[in-house]
């Protein structure tokens, strides 16, 4: 089966595949011809038709997903304002971290974020995971107002904070695309 991709060179040592939807994307050294990544796709065929039969199957879930009424996610937003920013502030304590505003959002693809400004944002849609990953999130972004980056002194503050951190990442990357789909299409 011949797939269309598109090739992104760069400066890198391997060749990955990334499938997006629809859409396949090869990434590949700046020396790569396109005969070897023709040949890297052909090789990895069987991986690219069960990637995104697994993409589908997972649209086809959200869709399925039972939405939130208007009036549910004003609770639900009602109820972050309380919740969010007394986990934050527990868990900056512990840190000695200090940030500028909260900002509480319902969120299609993000659960946080930290701005250089040291603002964070949080999905109020976090109110629906267990107690847990919101934690495994707060920490998160608390730690980006020491390193702005995913590096792996990033990481050592997460775990030294948070030590069941992959536990509950995992079950947010397993489990957040149907709580993010309750939300609809808002």
């Amino acid at each position: 089966m011949d797939f269309a991709y598109t090739l992104i060179k760069s400066k890198r040592k391997t060749i990955s595949l990334e499938v997006r939807g629809d859409e396949l994307i090869v990434r590949a050294p700046k020396r790569t011809t396109k005969r070897e990544a023709d040949e890297f796709v052909k090789k990895h065929e069987a991986w690219i038709i069960k990637k995104r039969g697994q993409i589908a199957e997972r649209k086809a879930t959200e869709q399925a997903v039972p939405k939130l009424t208007e009036e549910e996610l004003r609770a639900l937003a009602q109820m972050a304002k309380k919740v969010i920013p007394e986990r934050v502030a527990y868990y900056a304590r512990i840190m000695d971290a200090h940030y500028g505003r909260i900002t509480l959002r319902c969120q299609k693809t993000r659960w946080g974020s930290c701005s250089a400004k040291k603002n964070l944002n949080f999905n109020i849609l976090l109110l629906l995971t267990p107690p847990e990953v919101l934690d495994s999130v707060v920490v998160h972004e608390l730690c980006h107002l020491f390193e702005m980056n995913h590096s792996a002194r990033f990481y050592e503050r997460v775990y030294a904070v948070y030590p069941a951190y992959d536990r509950w990442n995992r079950w947010l990357k397993e489990n957040g695309g149907l709580i993010m789909a309750r939300a609809g299409n808002r």
